[in-house]
């Protein structure tokens, strides 16, 4: 007898339709920081003023006033010495250009890091791109603007110096904003942030906030630069110091994380604590410099808590410490130099 057969029916295979379809994949990236850049951001927006706030992280702008604060003191000694005015103007565009560019590498960072997927496993306080609050091109806009804003103030200081090679030293320091966590090949992702940060926001910053005073740079601001840049290296240690096994995971090779966590606490400590044999050794030809000292109270507790921390919380508190510690020893030993 024949077996009746049965019709078939849009229906006849519900359950293959009703499953969610698994994602694609090349078969050749194990990257879990690859996997969750292509992952979609759960979208919170629009970013509200608080937020676009936090994304330029104030808690570092102490990073730009010391330096300048330190090199236009160092350029005071230089002015009394060719018996040359003070020049404020020039002390405020210097400033300036610090901010515009401290603001323009946060959000370019934001963006970068964002765009990367490196974000999807911070720890640390939410940004921009990675929580979904604004898109990646708002945050490339501002950023862009204040990177603009920054060679807007940087021209204005080279017309007013006539120093028109200054212009090559904008220009990298931009290009150096930009490439720490931006581009194919981020020198960040490499173990060469401290580097980058001594040279531009202590030897750079420092020096040239002297040079636009008194059109030279004197040791007082060599040093100097020295003294700040190490700080500025502390504060990023600290900070990847948090973030380090997320960033192993996202393959982001901070320092924090080639050296591993015991010697990035011990770096972070030399980092703080050397700075101080400057002043020390400036003390004694200005004596107000001892006063800089009284900036240990925020570095002893700093080098404590990074030592010991153990959650994330711990080491923001010492971040902050330790741009405390930079902002009073930048403004502390400008005034030492200039009074």
């Amino acid at each position: 007898m024949a077996r009746p057969k049965t019709p078939r029916t849009p229906s006849a295979r519900p359950a293959q339709a009703d499953q969610p379809s698994k994602p694609r994949t090349n078969g050749r990236s194990g990257n879990p920081a690859k996997a969750a850049a292509a992952a979609p951001r759960a979208q919170r927006g629009p970013a509200t003023f608080r937020d676009w706030v936090g994304g330029a992280r104030l808690r570092t702008l102490p990073l730009a006033i010391a330096p300048v604060a330190l090199g236009t003191g160092a350029g005071v000694v230089m002015l009394g010495y060719l018996d040359e005015a003070f020049h404020p103007w020039r002390a405020v565009l210097a400033l300036a250009v610090a901010l515009a560019l401290q603001i323009g590498v946060n959000y370019a960072n934001d963006y970068s890091d964002g765009v990367r997927g490196t974000d999807e496993h911070r720890v640390g306080p939410a940004r921009l791109v990675g929580s979904g609050a604004a898109t990646p091109r708002q945050v490339l806009t501002v950023a862009l603007a204040f990177f603009g804003l920054a060679a807007v103030a940087g021209l204005a200081l080279v017309v007013l110096t006539q120093q028109w090679w200054l212009l090559a030293v904008g220009a990298a320091a931009i290009v150096a904003a930009w490439f720490y966590t931006g581009g194919k090949r981020p020198y960040g992702y490499f173990g060469l942030g401290e580097l980058f940060v001594f040279v531009f926001f202590g030897l750079v910053a420092t020096a040239g906030s002297t040079y636009v005073q008194a059109l030279g740079v004197n040791l007082e601001s060599w040093t100097g630069g020295v003294g700040v840049g190490l700080i500025a290296c502390a504060v990023l240690m600290a900070n990847n110091l948090r973030d380090v096994e997320q960033d192993r995971i996202a393959g982001k090779r901070t320092l924090a994380v080639l050296v591993g966590p015991l010697v990035g606490r011990i770096l972070f400590a030399v980092f703080m604590l050397a700075p101080f044999a400057v002043t020390v050794f400036w003390a004694l030809l200005y004596p107000p410099a001892w006063l800089v000292l009284f900036a240990l109270l925020a570095a002893l507790p700093a080098c404590v808590i990074v030592g010991w921390a153990r959650t994330p919380r711990e080491l923001i508190i010492g971040l902050q410490l330790a741009s405390v510690t930079a902002l009073a020893y930048g403004v502390g030993m400008g005034l030492a130099f200039a009074y």
